[in-house]
């Protein structure tokens, strides 16, 4: 819990740096990414290159490209 804690608490002292607040937003959505990936056991490095090599799919399904499910969309499309 403590190291759960620890990470929120890290990045509210770390956001008092950006310099905008369309910045703070974005760090903000890599940050509850990056977050919902390590609760879903998914390496938050593999799922955001994914979601750069496969940017087109996630556009036009991008319930299919979540963290919980992504692997699963990899193996479909590399069986088709």
């Amino acid at each position: 819990m403590e190291r759960a804690l620890k990470k929120a608490i890290r990045h509210r002292k770390n956001s008092l740096f950006y310099k905008t607040r369309k910045g703070a937003k974005l760090g903000d959505l890599f940050m509850s990414l990056i977050h919902t990936c390590e609760l879903n056991d998914a390496n938050p490095f593999d799922y955001l290159t994914e979601l750069q090599r496969h940017a087109e799919e996630m556009k036009q399904n991008p319930a299919a490209w979540m963290p919980w499910n992504y692997r699963d969309n990899l193996m479909t499309q590399a069986a088709a």
